[in-house]
């Protein structure tokens, strides 16, 4: 409650005491001293308090109702409506970026926890203490781990392992690109990746010190026309193209392949948001199209939660042999504990009736967002598949400025410039994710995020 603290005015400060009473009350929002729904005083309960006149809380109430950080009607007093607080739905489902506890998280790449049937995901957690403990661990997976996977990837991927591929487990996508850049590549060697594009691919690329060239975009995903020569792999995502959200269509990824086996390169699909897609018929994966060039790349981060850790790659028996004789040298390796986990999940159905329940509650909320955003009359791309979307801005500063104001509101957001490869950049964005947050925040969330948006503006290309 505003009893609480104290709110200092400053008579010396050239900022009106109007504008220093906003700053103050929007502060205590944003770092938790004041909550959604707390009563604030009457303005001329406040004005007694700080000794000014009521027109100054008054007009300081009236900025802040206008910005939508509080609420009320005449006779039942003024409430705070956008004062998120600490929470484990809010916090501990973002990527591991910077998003603070206190604000309601758009950034995208968090999975829909609220999805998850508490019931199925205790239980699986407690059949996976239960097994016994390994004296060694397999080195390409658990055998029951990578059966669950495949029977995953052929009812729901339409990915098939058959003698011409070999299935490992994973600690995750990063992960992956790190092994195999040990066990493929050179330091020196180069490969090419989308930009924008998943900076955490690039990072593992560079550990390893693998030259990243970036590659142009358009409205179909990665450019194929201008992939650098003398490369050794490419790394792409053309289920939902990562930040842009770019589908890569058939003839596109057609493209790909035939330049992937003239170039004598590997593709590195991750299928990154492969699970989601809206009014739109699944496309094949590029592992589907060819499997002797392409190596696979999945996750449990995005279809339920990064706590397991674990994840997939599928490849030709070549490439799993290098990445398994990489383990070998260095003893590395995926946790069998997550793996143990997500068998348990998949054992009794579970997680075939998450993902049914994963398909139906994502498409409200996405379209919520984007019903929402276009009734304020902004631009959305990328909003046929995945769990995130992608608003038009013209200038890197700009985006620095909205996701400043969305911050300063209780909002985290995120923008396409740190997704960059290289500083000449051609698209400039606010990207929202919409699985991280509960329903009733999700709605104020994103109508603050519209708020703060400017004018809308379409890309060049």
């Amino acid at each position: 409650m505003l009893d609480d603290f104290s709110l200092e005015l400053d008579r010396e400060l050239p900022e009106p005491l109007a504008v220093q009473i906003a700053d103050q009350l929007r502060h205590a929002a944003t770092n938790g001293r004041l909550r959604g729904g707390d009563r604030l005083p009457s303005t001329r309960a406040l004005a007694d308090r700080l000794g000014v006149s009521r027109a100054v809380v008054t007009a300081a109430y009236d900025q802040l109702h206008a910005e939508g950080w509080i609420s009320g009607k005449r006779g039942s007093g003024t409430y705070l409506t956008t004062a998120p607080a600490a929470g484990p739905a809010r916090a501990a489902a973002s990527r591991g970026t910077d998003v603070a506890p206190h604000l309601l998280d758009l950034v995208p790449g968090a999975p829909c926890i609220e999805a998850i049937d508490p019931a199925a995901w205790r239980r699986a957690w407690r059949a996976a203490a239960d097994d016994t403990p390994l004296v060694r661990k397999d080195l390409a997976g658990e055998p029951e781990f990578r059966t669950a996977v495949t029977e995953h990837l052929l009812r729901h991927r339409g990915l098939g392992a058959g003698s011409d591929t070999v299935l490992l487990a994973t600690a995750g996508t990063s992960s992956a690109v790190g092994e195999l850049a040990a066990a493929l590549l050179r330091p020196g060697d180069a490969v090419a990746m989308e930009d924008p594009g998943y900076q955490r691919a690039a990072g593992a690329f560079a550990a390893a010190g693998i030259d990243v060239l970036p590659v142009p975009l358009d409205a179909h995903g990665l450019r194929v026309d201008l992939l650098p020569p003398g490369i050794k792999a490419v790394y792409c995502t053309p289920a939902h193209q990562f930040p842009l959200g770019a589908r890569m269509p058939a003839a596109r990824r057609v493209e790909l392949i035939e330049h992937a086996r003239r170039s004598g390169i590997v593709v590195i699909e991750d299928d990154y948001d492969g699970e989601l897609r809206y009014d739109t018929a699944p496309l094949p994966l590029l592992a589907t199209m060819a499997p002797d060039v392409v190596v696979h790349l999945g996750t449990t981060s995005k279809i339920l939660s990064p706590s397991l850790g674990v994840g997939w790659l599928l490849s030709a028996p070549g490439i799993a042999a290098a990445v398994l004789a990489h383990r070998e040298r260095t003893g590395t390796g995926p946790s069998p504990a997550g793996q143990r986990v997500l068998v348990a999940f998949a054992a009794h159905g579970d997680l075939a009736r998450h993902l049914r329940r994963l398909r139906r509650a994502v498409p409200p909320r996405r379209a919520l967002v984007v019903t929402e955003l276009r009734s304020r009359g902004l631009d959305v791309v990328g909003d046929d598949a995945g769990s995130h979307i992608v608003v038009p801005v013209d200038s890197a500063e700009t985006e620095a400025r909205v996701i400043a104001t969305g911050q300063l509101r209780g909002v985290a957001l995120d923008g396409l410039a740190r997704h960059h490869l290289r500083s000449r950049r051609e698209h400039f964005g606010i990207a929202l994710g919409y699985t991280a947050l509960p329903w009733p925040d999700l709605a104020t969330a994103v109508a603050i995020a519209a708020e703060c948006l400017p004018r809308p503006v379409a890309w060049s290309a």
